[in-house]
């Protein structure tokens, strides 16, 4: 099954948790767009705290504990047996965290609606802004369902895999550093900017031409390849798009946050 589910399909689906998990670093809080218009069904999802567990030595977006995970998708009615969609503004960048943590913790069901909101309303379906009463769900987290790497194994791979650094190219550079107290990145990362994974309006390029993309920087089947960014969010929109183009990835959710939490861990510029 597609990880992507298009406005059409959306639509045609009878029942289904929608979680709009808009979001942007730096704000305005994705909850006040929500309330401005959403899909019709669909329950905010702060990526924040439903998704990350606090900010700390562990990175800016740490997993959250399997409890507290547990319970903000119960709340948000999610279960067991019924599909969830997944959707931000347009690009992804947001749902796919969501979609990773949710496959991660064991939910086998999650497709994120490629082109977000807007490509929902290019499509011509409708927005509100009701409320969606929602009826707890279910579901158990099972933490394991997603491959993860910690700094050590994230190093390793860097000098025995590929290890893609999804952040944009200047930070990977090192070059500016508007977030964490260091720029640069782990030696022997390759930059993949995730804006690369995307069409201009938002949708995922196609698995031919993403799996051209990830060819070329050295992600090719058979060798183990991860992925990081700041903190964990848009890294989870680059293994997304690398499932879709066949070629699975493993996350280090910590990442450069985390790295750089340690002083004694190399730093490479350029």
């Amino acid at each position: 099954m597609s990880p992507l589910i298009t406005p059409e399909e959306l639509a045609a689906i009878g029942d289904a948790a929608i979680l709009d998990v808009r979001w942007r670093l730096g704000g305005p809080p994705g909850v006040e767009a929500y309330h401005e218009g959403h899909i019709p069904g669909a329950v905010f999802c702060d990526l924040n705290a439903d998704l990350a567990a606090p900010a700390g030595p562990a990175g800016r977006h740490p997993l959250p504990e399997p409890e507290a995970f547990q319970e903000a998708m119960r709340r948000l009615g999610v279960s067991e047996g019924r599909p969830v969609v997944v959707y931000d503004e347009a690009d992804s960048t947001a749902a796919a965290r969501a979609w990773w943590t949710l496959r991660y913790f064991g939910h086998g069901d999650v497709r994120v609606l490629d082109g977000g909101l807007r490509a929902w309303t290019r499509a011509g379906f409708p927005v509100t802004k009701e409320e969606t009463p929602v009826s707890p769900g279910d579901f158990t987290a099972r933490p394991g369902g997603m491959p993860v790497l910690d700094a050590d194994r994230a190093a390793a791979l860097a000098a025995d895999g590929v290890l893609l650094d999804a952040r944009a190219a200047e930070r990977y550079r090192g070059e500016v550093e508007p977030i964490d107290p260091v720029a640069g990145h782990i030696p022997g990362a390759v930059s993949a900017p995730t804006t690369g994974n995307v069409e201009p309006g938002g949708r995922f390029h196609n698995r031919e031409f993403l799996r051209e993309r990830f060819n070329s920087l050295g992600a090719v089947e058979g060798v183990p390849v991860g992925a990081y960014c700041g903190s964990g969010v848009t890294a989870a929109h680059e293994v997304l798009a690398l499932e879709i183009a066949g070629l699975p990835a493993a996350l280090y959710v910590g990442s450069w946050s985390n790295w750089v939490a340690h002083p004694g861990r190399p730093v490479a510029t350029g």
